[in-house]
């Protein structure tokens, strides 16, 4: 598996394309989950950045979270506003471990308290998901052309030009 410092290594162009569109919806992303009766679910959902990691966390209790802790696969699309895709879009694919580490939680809850004055630091989480990648695409237009850019663990980013 792959975590978000070596996936930015490997995969930069798709990885910067992540950030800049995760950023500009104000960290909203949709994540797509399998239900128990494996029909697919999309849910919102603010993945953070962490210590070299991508977390996919949040409020207690929501079935999006039931439905990776029975199955650990998802795919993370960021929120496209635009049908041209004029500022691009990218889609991450992989599994989570469910952290139950409370140091780790405890630096984390630190860390958006730091950053955003929201307290949790106390909140107990039902699940702390590290996302692993597998693969990933992202979507830039320029001119006349469009550029799909694929990466899969273990290899190098392709670009495919589409006219």
């Amino acid at each position: 598996m792959t975590n978000w410092t070596e996936f930015a290594a490997a995969a930069p162009r798709v990885s910067e394309t992540f950030v800049r569109r995760h950023k500009a919806t104000g960290n909203l992303c949709m994540l797509a989950t399998l239900r128990a009766d494996g029909s697919p679910r999309i849910s919102p959902v603010e993945p953070r950045f962490f210590e070299g990691e991508l977390w996919i966390v949040g409020m207690p209790n929501t079935t999006k979270f039931d439905d990776l802790a029975r199955d650990p696969r998802f795919c993370l699309h960021t929120a496209t506003v635009d049908t041209e895709v004029k500022e691009g879009d990218a889609k991450l694919w992989g599994v989570v471990e469910d952290v139950s580490d409370d140091a780790v939680r405890a630096r984390f809850t630190q860390d958006i308290f730091d950053e955003t004055g929201m307290d949790c630091r106390d909140e107990k989480f039902d699940h702390f998901f590290r996302a692993d990648l597998t693969s990933a695409s992202s979507v830039q237009v320029a001119d006349e052309h469009m550029d799909v850019t694929i990466w899969k663990a273990g290899q190098a980013e392709k670009v495919v030009r589409k006219h």
